[in-house]
Order: C-alpha cells, then sequence, then structure tokens
C-alpha cells in the first residue's frame, strides 16, 4: 500500500487546524482517506494509504484536500483551472510513436517550494512512477526549474552514443548508453529502452538536454531547490490518458503550495497532425440514483442528505429530479469509474463507524447452484471418457486470444492499466489457453487429452457492468493419429449423457482446417464448435502433432436443458 511521507506541522498547516498528536484520535481523522498512522515521532509523519486506487490521496495535498470536505473545513468540489498559456510548444518527434508516444507538460508559477515539500514532491513522483505508470513502463514524470529553460521543447529520438549530458546525481557527462551501463537508474530501468535501436530525449531550444525519459533527468536542468519558482512538469508514456491523468496529479498537487497552472501545447505529427493543449483540468459527470444509494447503502437517506454527503465527500451536487442526481467530479478523481464509487464515498462521508449494524432479514441455506451441479455433471462425464481436467488463468492477453489462434482482434474487456503485457485482458473463449497448455506440455506422452470447464467474460452493454460471465466447455485431443471423426464421437458421448441432441452444420473458422469445422447446434441455437485444429495456430504455439477440438458454451446448454421441463 503506498505510504505518505510528511511532516506533522506541513498536514496541520495544509489543514488549517490543530491536530491531535495521539495515534488513536489521528487514525480516526484519517479513516475517511482510508488512512492510517504508520509512523509519527518528533513531527515526522508516516500516513499508510489503504486505497492502491486512489492516486490523488499519494501525497499530503491530496490528504489534506479531501479531508477538508470530511472535516467541514471546505464544502463541495476543489475547482482548479489553467490560468493560461506558458507560451511552451512542445514538438513530438514522429519516431516516437512505437517507442514512447505521448507526452503532457504544464508549468506551475510562484510554487512555495520547502525542505519538506520538495521531498514530498519527489516521493508522490516515485508512488506514481513505480504504481499508476508501471515501474516507468506506462508513464514516468519529469520535474524541472522552469526558468533555466528556453522554449520550445523538443520531444526527439537519439541514437545511444549520439548525445551525452550530465545526469541527476553525477558530475561527468555520459551517452545514453553509458548511462544504461553506469547509473542507477539506468541499470534499473534500462531494459524500457535498450531494445529499440533509438531512445528519447527532451531537449530546449537551446539543445540543452531536460531528460532521458524514463531513465534520468539533466543534473543542469532537472533539479529543483527551495529557491525554484517556476517548475515545469513533464510526464511521458505509452497511453494518452495515463499520461494526462499523471500530469493532473502532479499539477494540482502544486496548485495547493499556492502555485498557477499554465498550459503548454503538444504538436503531434503522428499517426496523425493534431495540437493537445496539457494539462486538461476539466470536470466529469455522472447520473447518480437516489434509488440505487438506498439498495447499496439501506440508510433511508434523503434527496438533500445525499446531496449535502457529496458535497462533504469533495463533489458537487446538482438534483435533477425526485430520482436522480447530477454528480459533478473533480478532474483529479481518475479512480470513479461507476456510480457505486460516488456511493462508497457517501457512506465514508456518511460515516462508517454510524452505520448500524443488524442481523440479516431471511436466513440463508447455502447450496450449490444449478449451474454448478450442470458443470459438475459435464465434468464427471468427461472424465469418464478418459480426458483429464486443467485449471488455467482467467486473465490472458489480445495476442492469445486471436493473433496466435490466426483469427483478426475481437471485442475484449481489457485491463485499463496491466502489471504484465501477457495479463491485458479477460479471456472470451477456453481454447487459447489450452493451446497454450499444449504448447507448454510438447514434453509429455501422447496422446494428450485434456479439457476445461470454467468462467469466459463476454462484452455486453445490456448489463450493468457492460461483461457477462459464461460458463464453458473446451475440450482437446492431441496426438499423431487425432482426426474429427474421433472427436466427434466424444461430442456424441458427452452430449447423449446429458439427454442433449444435436446438429452440425459446415463453417468457416480461421483457427480450423477449412471443410474440417462444423458449426454445434441444439434446437437451432448454437452453442459451441468443433474441428480440426489449422497448422497456422500449431505452429504459433509450438505444437507438432495434429489437434482437434470442440468448445461448448454451458450456459446455453444449461438454459435448453432446462426449457425441456
Amino acid at each position: 500500500m503506498p505510504t505518505v511521507e510528511t511532516s506533522f506541522e506541513d498536514l496541520q498547516t495544509l489543514l488549517g487546524i490543530k491536530l491531535s498528536t495521539k495515534t488513536e484520535e489521528l487514525n480516526e481523522i484519517l479513516s475517511y482517506v482510508k488512512g492510517e498512522v504508520e509512523h509519527l515521532s518528533e513531527g515526522g509523519l508516516s500516513i499508510e494509504i489503504k486505497d492502491s486506487n486512489h492516486p490523488d490521496l499519494w501525497s499530503v495535498e491530496g490528504i489534506a484536500r479531501a479531508l477538508k470536505g470530511f472535516l467541514d473545513l471546505e464544502k463541495g468540489m476543489k475547482n482548479y483551472v489553467v490560468a493560461g498559456s506558458s507560451g511552451v510548444d512542445v514538438s513530438v518527434d514522429p519516431a516516437l510513436e512505437n517507442i514512447r508516444p505521448c507526452i503532457g507538460c504544464a508549468i506551475v508559477r510562484n510554487v512555495g517550494l520547502t525542505d519538506v515539500v520538495i521531498r514530498g514532491m519527489m516521493h508522490l513522483q516515485d508512488k506514481l512512477d513505480q504504481t499508476y505508470g508501471r515501474r516507468r513502463r506506462r508513464t514516468s514524470i519529469g520535474l524541472y526549474d522552469f526558468d533555466l529553460i528556453k522554449p520550445p521543447l523538443r520531444y526527439k529520438v537519439s541514437k545511444p552514443s549520439e548525445i551525452s549530458f550530465i545526469p541527476l546525481g553525477f558530475a561527468e557527462k555520459m551517452t545514453l548508453r553509458e548511462i544504461l551501463k553506469k547509473h542507477p537508474k539506468g541499470l534499473e530501468y534500462g531494459y524500457i529502452v535498450n531494445r529499440y535501436k533509438e531512445w528519447p530525449m527532451i531537449l530546449d531550444a537551446k539543445d540543452d538536454v531536460l531528460s532521458f525519459p524514463p531513465i534520468i533527468n539533466s543534473n543542469d536542468l532537472g533539479r529543483i531547490t527551495e529557491e525554484t519558482k517556476n517548475v515545469l512538469i513533464e510526464v511521458t508514456g505509452t497511453v494518452h490518458e495515463t499520461v494526462l491523468n499523471t500530469l493532473i496529479t502532479m499539477a494540482v498537487s502544486l496548485a495547493d503550495r499556492g502555485g498557477e497552472i499554465l498550459s503548454s501545447t503538444i504538436h503531434y505529427s503522428s499517426p496523425k497532425a493534431m495540437d493537445v493543449e496539457t494539462p486538461e483540468l476539466r470536470s466529469q459527470f455522472m447520473k447518480l440514483d437516489v434509488h440505487y444509494v438506498e439498495k447499496v447503502l439501506g440508510l433511508g437517506l434523503s434527496n438533500s442528505e445525499i446531496m449535502r454527503l457529496l458535497e462533504k465527500a469533495r463533489y458537487n451536487a446538482i438534483q435533477l429530479d425526485e430520482e436522480t442526481v447530477t454528480v459533478e467530479i473533480p478532474c483529479y478523481r481518475m479512480d470513479i469509474m461507476h456510480p457505486v464509487d460516488i456511493v462508497e464515498d457517501i457512506a465514508i462521508a456518511y460515516g462508517l463507524n454510524n452505520i448500524e449494524s443488524r442481523w440479516p432479514r431471511m436466513p440463508t441455506i447455502g447450496a450449490i447452484t444449478s449451474r454448478e451441479k450442470f458443470c459438475d455433471i459435464l465434468r464427471d462425464i468427461m472424465i469418464g471418457l478418459g480426458f483429464q481436467e486443467v485449471l488455467t488463468y482467467s486473465m490472458t492477453s489480445v495476442d492469445h486470444l486471436f493473433t496466435k489462434m490466426n483469427l483478426g482482434a475481437g471485442r475484449v474487456i481489457e485491463v485499463a492499466n496491466p502489471k504484465m503485457t501477457t495479463l491485458t485482458c479477460l479471456r472470451s473463449w477456453l481454447l487459447p489457453n489450452i493451446m497454450k497448455f499444449l504448447g507448454n506440455n510438447t514434453h509429455v506422452d501422447y496422446p494428450q487429452k485434456i479439457f476445461e470447464v470454467g468462467f469466459c467474460v463476454v462484452p455486453d452493454r445490456k448489463c450493468e457492468n457492460l461483461s457477462r460471465d459464461v460458463k464453458k466447455l473446451a475440450c482437446t485431443l492431441t496426438y499423431s493419429k487425432a482426426s474429427f471423426a474421433e472427436l466427434k464421437s466424444i461430442l456424441d458421448s458427452l452430449l447423449s449423457n446429458m439427454g442433449i441432441r444435436y446438429e452440425i452444420e459446415e463453417t468457416k473458422h480461421d483457427s480450423f482446417i477449412d471443410g474440417r469445422v462444423g458449426r454445434i447446434s441444439v434446437k437451432g441455437r448454437e452453442v459451441g464448435i468443433i474441428g480440426e485444429i489449422s497448422p497456422q495456430v500449431l505452429e504459433s504455439w509450438k505444437i507438432e502433432n495434429p489437434t482437434v477440438a470442440f468448445e461448448l458454451d454451458a450456459d446455453s446448454l444449461l438454459l435448453l436443458k432446462q426449457r425441456e421441463k
């Protein structure tokens, strides 16, 4: 969990009130931001934030901003505005498109910096780099003394031995390649860029180096001190939205120190020419159903109470009618994705300890659902037919789901900020995972007869969370003589044991061999597919033996069985 390092006095100054030095009483206040005192001594304060999805709370400025609402020191949303343009233009080299294409910049003018504030900014920068920025792979941040920089700026590529500069913390010039070999940050983060022939650089109009992102800043320009009055914030990365969100988090924290935010203009020429003003401090709006609040919390809150609690949680609220409230979400609240996130803040503002506990209104008795009973029967039959069950991860990648299966990209539920390139989305079908399993076990004796019954996630705009869980069964048979006819006999045995009559109609599917693939249907409803895996797919997974497979929608089969009754 993120830990915020600050001074006790600094927190009091930002809040404008005196706080108790007793840990228990301080924890009671910090509970509003899901925080807890980790260490308090001689003015030093460490606060552990229990919410790792709330970047605006990873600084003392963000904590104070939220607490002012919960402690009734301020009311409603805190507005941050761009005071004007800084006149700083940043040109982006098209060669960065496949390396690190995105950048955002802001200038915060007349900031009041102290040693405590600078250390806090460094902590926030590191927390964002390590977590939200995925150890600088997704985003990285640079802070500079703007008065030392000559605009316009250029975000360009350079060959590893073409440019040299003094990296932060060193006293001698080094080429980019030498930085990766000798500088601690180069050793730690060099893997992000060393696979490319050219590496990212940021320079000013005098050709002075600001940064070698995402590795290290220049020692000449990339150092801020207590004498620094105007700060340039630069964020580079691979995802435009993440870059802009990170920039906002840093900018509003410096604005809380008395700074004035000025924008810069980013000039992109690839993949299409466009100019982007950064940062964008626009708030968002979300409609909140009053009945939904009651359904989740069960507190019997009136409309006026809901609006009061929303303002306490630092939102603006406008009542549209008796059933709907429009909530204005601050620009820095990038964690708000669903109305339930707002309802959680209402509960916190109400006081979680103020919610009376009660026994459940009706007793419930645990039992296996009809869905699980049906899936257990499928498993028993497959095992009886000589197949071995495997369990694979629900998370996978678009490459595994589509590219390696010889398919064009399809719709899936993707992770916004994945930690691993191999786990970026939820699987929409089981067969790719089983093919991966076979590819990892080519050393095992053949024939290999395996199956899996598991959840897949399918995008569905009709559902509340825009997705739907589906139970599926996938089965493969792999050895030198594996054939369509043999696997069809397995399918016959499976469905006849379930009392299900089916039909197979020839179809086309790029994961299978043409003419040896069929659509499985029951009473005119498509429930699966069966066929011989194509050579291209086998080659992608490094499988040397012929493979036949089928995949069934277990939920559809169950529904058809229930309708018969």
